[in-house]
């Protein structure tokens, strides 16, 4: 009976037993209990670093019926869903943006489910619960606005029903064959257009000539020495663009040792000495590329070790989908097709939720024409049917 269900928001994991919580999330590695615990326990998602977690619960009793993951957001870092001109509108006109209540995994643009609950009625109530949150007259706690990332596509048709504002966005992922799979990243290849053939080959090329092999290893493999040098070469990616990096070699360690099944790593080696790395994780149906990074510039060595090693992966493992991560049109030429992906938001300010309103539906038609083109484009022979 939905009336004994009691809702708690708690501020901490340890509050849940990672079994309870992971027969909700279900598969996705970016859900379960060690991969949250590691982003909020090392430092990298906590109140301190603008991801203070207000996880909402529903508890039969003792046992979980429901759970979505939250965050009162001081900041619009981390998200991959832009919305720093609505924050910057708010501003302008005198009004506060931030504190803000997000539904998201840290750090992570990938789709995934966001109402844990096996009950359609408690997937409403756990919506309806950070309604009523967002929708506060506490001066001293109120939030502007709620912002859902990366939902599945019913979920977010669930939210848009519930007076949501639906966005639209677009990533590239790449789909292995339907039928078992591919033999071999060259019978891949033979599906593509002659000249996108021709070009990843002289990429894989040049890498090879510089002497660059490459090494997978799951979490059971890797050792702190080489998680060491697999966040020296993210820090120095992000620091090369002018950045501060999110995650730190706890978080990473940590996952390697809570979720060796889930986790590739991939070294690229010259001369017997790694040069640069690339984090991946799975749950054996779907790898979902997150971080690299290198020592040094060798030309080809990022399509390599982000994209053409993953892709090998998955051939030689039978894994359906590689989500290649936020952005990128240049992975189009190297086979990852447009998908369509969604957030839902809900803003306390009645004049800016109708404007913002607005430019998302003009929004998603230059979306879909966007879409359009991309696959007027798409990199496979015209008698191949992706």
């Amino acid at each position: 009976m939905i009336s004994a269900i009691a809702v708690r928001i708690i501020d901490s994991l340890e509050e849940v037993s990672a079994s309870e919580w992971n027969a909700l999330a279900g598969d996705n590695p970016f859900l379960r209990h060690e991969f949250l615990s590691a982003m909020h326990e090392s430092g990298c998602a906590s109140k301190e670093t603008g991801w203070a977690p207000q996880f909402v619960t529903l508890w039969e009793g003792s046992a979980l019926r429901g759970a979505m993951p939250l965050y009162v957001k001081s900041h619009s870092y981390g998200e991959y869903v832009f919305d720093w001109a609505w924050a910057n509108a708010y501003h302008r006109h005198g009004y506060r943006y931030y504190p803000k209540l997000l539904s998201a995994v840290p750090f992570s643009p990938v789709t995934g489910r966001r109402l844990l609950a096996e009950q359609p009625e408690h997937r409403a109530m756990l919506l309806d619960t950070l309604l009523k949150m967002v929708k506060q007259e506490n001066a001293e706690t109120a939030v502007s606005s709620f912002h859902c990332l990366f939902p599945s596509e019913h979920e977010a048709q669930e939210m848009e029903a519930a007076g949501l504002i639906l966005r639209y966005g677009i990533q590239f992922h790449w789909r292995n064959a339907a039928d078992g799979g591919y033999e071999s990243f060259e019978a891949y290849l033979k599906e593509m257009s002659h000249d996108k053939r021709k070009k990843i080959r002289q990429e894989r090329n040049k890498v090879h000539s510089a002497g660059i092999r490459f090494q997978w290893l799951s979490g059971y493999q890797a050792t702190n020495a080489h998680w060491q040098f697999f966040v020296d070469c993210y820090n120095k990616t992000y620091h090369d663009h002018g950045s501060l990096p999110y995650l730190n070699l706890e978080f990473f360690t940590r996952l390697g040792k809570s979720m060796p099944e889930n986790v590739l790593l991939i070294l690229a080696l010259q001369d017997g000495k790694p040069v640069a790395a690339s984090f991946c994780l799975h749950n054996g149906r779907t790898l979902y590329g997150r971080y690299w990074g290198a020592m040094q510039y060798i030309p080809g060595l990022h399509f390599e070790t982000c994209y053409y090693q993953a892709i090998e992966y998955c051939i030689a493992n039978g894994v359906a989908l590689f989500e290649g991560g936020a952005q990128g049109e240049h992975k189009l030429a190297r086979g990852f097709l447009p998908v369509r992906t969604w957030s839902a938001h809900w803003l306390a300010h009645p004049e800016f939720a109708s404007a913002i309103r607005q430019h998302v539906e003009r929004e998603a038609q230059g979306i879909d024409r966007y879409l359009d083109e991309l696959n007027d484009n798409s990199p496979f022979r015209k008698d191949i049917s992706k």
